[in-house]
């Protein structure tokens, strides 16, 4: 599991995360919500290495994480979908899904799995138009598909549901319940719509001035009062 205790990030002068502690379960989905500004995505780049974190200790298997690279930490078999997607506009789609294969050598650094293709049809259907000319939902897609070649057992996902159309949201929806539903990965979810995070999380968290002040079951949102504390 992704184990991260009393966590703390600073911007300049600005605490940003305070003591920030959570686990995440392999098999199921943590959905970390809270207003802009909280400190969500500030988290997830922590977890990522993007950001050193100040203090507090972030461990993955068993196995800190604290000081490791990006790039040892992909090779640990952890994936990010950052928001705004992130994909690489004069390149294939092909291409896209390529680049998500750096951490394998051999023939395993250039085939692309074909259960990509299987979660996101569209993908081989464009396979060879230009990352760019793709709509917003279709690079999402593209984006998730870019880590899973990687084949991850902890996929952070980053508000993947902004600026999607709604038949897209729903197919991601799926996409990640399938992934959960596996047992093979852990998911990370930070998200600001309520009703997407409530259908898929098994567990959350709310984030408010870089600190936790609730969590629980997914089951218990509804009941707990956490669409109230979004809207605070």
């Amino acid at each position: 599991m992704l184990k991260v205790e009393r966590l703390n990030q600073y911007y300049g002068g600005s605490h940003i995360l305070r003591d920030v502690s959570f686990e995440a379960q392999v098999g199921e989905v943590t959905c970390v919500l809270g207003r802009n500004g909280v400190g969500k995505s500030t988290l997830l780049r922590c977890l990522m290495g993007q950001l050193p974190a100040r203090s507090g200790q972030i461990s993955w298997q068993a196995r800190s994480l604290n000081g490791l690279t990006p790039h040892a930490r992909v090779a640990h078999g952890i994936a990010y979908v950052p928001q705004g997607r992130e994909i690489f506009a004069r390149l294939t789609v092909e291409e896209n899904l390529l680049m998500g294969l750096a951490r394998f050598g051999g023939r395993a650094g250039r085939e692309i799995p074909g259960f990509v293709y299987e979660m996101f049809p569209v993908l081989k259907d464009m396979s060879q138009r230009r990352g760019g000319d793709l709509s917003g939902g279709q690079q999402q897609q593209l984006a998730i598909g870019r880590a899973l070649v990687s084949r991850p057992s902890l996929l952070i996902l980053d508000e993947p549901t902004e600026g999607i159309q709604p038949s897209i949201i729903k197919d991601i929806g799926a996409v990640i319940r399938r992934l959960a539903a596996s047992g093979e990965m852990a998911i990370v979810l930070v998200e600001q719509y309520y009703d997407f995070a409530e259908a898929l999380a098994d567990r959350y968290l709310v984030m408010a001035r870089g600190e936790v002040v609730k969590s629980g079951a997914g089951r218990e949102m509804a009941t707990g009062g956490v669409r109230e504390l979004l809207a605070i």
